[in-house]
């Protein structure tokens, strides 16, 4: 069975290399570690003494084989076979080598040994697998085994090979393969590494000691599983004593209380990990966490002055905006937004002022007009507050300021005022031309008191009613006035400055043209009554109402009369309504249109103005037939030739059989007319339309000859066919051809 083996006291010097690096946690150099050996020299003689020491794990008690060879044992006669106690070899799977272990010559990993290999040097060692023969090779006499290149366990942890002793001369197996390992054994040379670094973060400012920033994370391609190579522990080489970190979980916590971002908004942290755990000759790396305070309200703001000076034109534009004042808060964002107000002044009521979300100021704009004749300065106390409150930080005080605003208002030239915005004067239609209708006034409100001069704008005054005085402003009528054409009239009076005539005002004036009693009164509308000649004496005819164009300030009050000749009027009466109308009623029945067909009855309507007019207004009334209820059916005289209790509708009948007569009668003449001319007409025959003229009546239903079918049926022999009595007569008609 094949052993392995170490090679020889170079072997067993490499293994004791080995146990020093490993010791110190394979961060002792190979010189050193050779120094330490020779200090070590009594005891290496005692490990020469010792089995060999190789670079393996031997396999567990039940994996060991009897040395020996069956060929061995077969070589023996039956009768000699004496039960002899086998020599016992170990037998390994395993072999291990450093890491980024080199020298001045291959390194020697382990020897392959048989026990069948009596030192004849008749048997071959092969070796296949990883790495055989580009990273492994086996010298095949000796079975010893070298590695031939550095090894890095981050690229390849360990190795599989198969070895197998076979017969020198025939190649022969001479036992079956054997598999084993070659691991590679870890050394710390990675150095940890922050794969995300640097790193940013960021912290209320203010916080308190132990607020918790960020953590970061580090990581170390050595074995973690073998040694301290990977176990890391972090510590902070720069940024304290702001800052700290746990060692194991590399959280960043502050380490001083109330950070204020106003003094220091940005921190530079320099981490380190290191492995190891932490100690002396363990492999370290570095990375940077910038950490950003970030802000609170934790500052009031705070006007840059006491004390703001501004100066306005008294004519500026309402709205204008007159100055602008700035409370400076050392916080940023939403923090240091603050509101604006007037708490105090003499000009709360004339200045407004608004927030600036942008520029973060106070705009003041003017409310109502300014006049520097009435007031030369004014003074407000302004108040800038804080908007966002942190309930955190009230105790710091107030979170606002004050500032005392002075505006002076500067004069500047004005323009006339009116004494009054808008004017209303009245005036009666019949007023005299060029009386005086009324005046406006107007000033010069600066302190210079221009002379103003006055005018008609007259694009409100097209017909030039109307003329103003240009210095005292007086309005005198131009043309006569009529109340019943308009009742308002609407113009505009300029008043300039003479000193500057850039200067002008204008105000609107109405002019009310006042009612008098100049129309007379008259019927509202053209009335036509009807009167049944079956009417009751009493009954009202018709009811009328009159219209006046004037307006009287009490309203219309007519009276109505007839004409003194007419006051005893025999058939007809008036009655006053207390609707303001008047009622026409009969004195008698038993009118008859036979006799009288139209009335005509004159009304004097007079009004009750100062003084009263009045007029004649005449009352047509016609006489008609009525049914027994009041319906008038018709109002003419020639209805009564008509037979008495005959309705409309038996009129309409007798109406449209006389129509049917006509049409027959029509009919008749019309083919008399035509019975001489043929019913078929050749092509080459002129034809020509016939007026007939006769004198002829027929002899009714009873005259059998007037008209014979056969004439229709036989053109040609119309002729024949007629009687001679009709041929003369017939002789007397006249033709006259077209």
């Amino acid at each position: 069975m094949m052993n392995w083996m170490a090679a020889d006291r170079r072997q067993k010097n490499n293994c004791l290399i080995f146990v020093v690096i490993c010791l110190t946690g394979g961060t002792m150099p190979e010189r050193l570690a050779e120094m330490l050996l020779d200090l070590w020299t009594p005891l290496i003689i005692l490990w020469i003494t010792l089995p060999p020491c190789i670079y393996m794990a031997p396999m567990n008690q039940s994996h060991v084989l009897m040395s020996g060879s069956p060929l061995e044992l077969n070589s023996l006669g039956e009768e000699q076979r004496i039960l002899n106690r086998s020599k016992r070899g170990w037998v390994w799977n395993q072999m291990f080598v450093l890491e980024e272990f080199s020298g001045p010559e291959p390194i020697l990993v382990g020897r392959l040994h048989t026990d069948l290999d009596p030192g004849s040097k008749k048997i071959k060692y092969i070796l296949s697998g990883d790495g055989a023969g580009t990273i492994f090779q086996i010298n095949d006499v000796t079975g010893d085994i070298h590695a031939i290149k550095r090894l890095d366990r981050e690229e390849k942890a360990e190795y599989t090979l198969t070895a197998q002793a076979v017969d020198w001369e025939t190649s022969k197996p001479l036992e079956p393969p054997s598999e084993f390992i070659i691991k590679v054994q870890d050394i710390n040379d990675n150095a940890p590494e922050f794969l995300n670094g640097p790193y940013h973060a960021t912290v209320p400012e203010m916080s308190i000691l132990g607020t918790s920033v960020t953590n970061v994370t580090a990581t170390d391609a050595d074995d973690p599983v073998y040694g301290n190579s990977a176990k890391l522990v972090y510590s902070i080489l720069e940024g304290q004593p702001y800052f700290s970190i746990e060692p194991e979980t590399a959280i960043i916590k502050t380490a001083l209380p109330n950070m204020d971002r106003e003094a220091k908004e940005e921190y530079l942290v320099v981490i380190q990990a290191k492995d190891m755990g932490g100690h002396s000759g363990g492999l370290s790396g570095t990375t940077t966490l910038t950490v950003t305070l970030t802000d609170v309200n934790d500052n009031p703001p705070k006007f840059a002055q006491s004390l703001y000076h501004f100066s306005v034109p008294e004519d500026v534009v309402l709205g204008t905006a007159i100055g602008r004042v700035k409370a400076n808060d050392q916080d940023i964002g939403e923090n240091a937004q603050s509101s604006y107000d007037i708490i105090d002044g003499d000009g709360t009521a004339l200045f407004e002022i608004t927030s600036d979300a942008q520029a973060q100021d106070g705009i003041i704009r003017l409310r109502k007009p300014l006049d520097f004749e009435t007031k030369k300065s004014y003074t407000l106390k302004v108040e800038a507050a804080n908007v966002h409150i942190d309930p955190r930080f009230s105790g710091r005080g107030p979170f606002k300021d004050t500032a005392t605003v002075k505006i002076v208002v500067e004069d500047a030239d004005e323009p006339p005022v009116f004494s009054s915005p808008t004017y209303l004067l009245e005036v009666h239609e019949n007023a005299a031309l060029n009386s005086v209708i009324g005046q406006v006034t107007a000033r010069d409100p600066d302190i210079t008191s221009s002379p103003i001069r006055f005018s008609i704008d007259r694009h409100t005054d097209l017909e030039r009613q109307f003329n103003i005085n240009a210095d005292d402003g007086k309005i005198t009528l131009a043309t006569p006035l009529d109340r019943e054409l308009s009742v308002w009239h609407n113009i505009t009076i300029i008043a300039t400055e003479i000193r500057n005539h850039s200067q002008i005002s204008r105000v609107p004036v109405a002019i009310k043209v006042l009612d008098v009693n100049d129309n007379a009164p008259e019927f509202a509308s053209e009335y036509e009554a009807f009167l049944c000649e079956n009417g009751k004496p009493g009954q009202v005819i018709q009811t009328v109402s009159a219209m006046d164009k004037d307006d009287p300030k009490n309203g219309h009050y007519f009276l109505y009369s007839l004409l003194p000749e007419m006051v005893n009027n025999p058939n007809f009466t008036i009655k006053k309504n207390e609707d303001n109308s008047l009622s026409i009623l009969a004195k008698h029945n038993g009118f008859n249109r036979q006799k009288q067909e139209v009335y005509l009855l004159p009304i004097i309507i007079s009004d009750s103005g100062n003084p009263p007019l009045s007029s004649t207004s005449t009352l047509t009334i016609r006489v008609c037939g009525c049914s027994n209820d009041g319906v008038v059916q018709s109002c003419n005289v020639e209805a009564y030739v008509l037979p008495i209790g005959l309705s409309m509708g038996a009129l309409i009948a007798i109406l449209a059989c006389i129509i049917l007569l006509l049409v027959i009668v029509v009919l008749f003449v019309t083919l008399r007319r035509h019975k001489n001319e043929p019913l078929i007409i050749k092509d080459d025959e002129d034809v020509r339309e016939n007026i007939i003229r006769y004198d002829d009546e027929g002899g009714g239903e009873e005259d059998t000859e007037a008209f014979d079918i056969a004439t229709l049926q036989n053109p040609d022999g119309i002729n024949g066919f007629l009687p001679h009595y009709r041929r003369g007569l017939l002789g007397g008609i006249s033709q006259d051809a077209v």
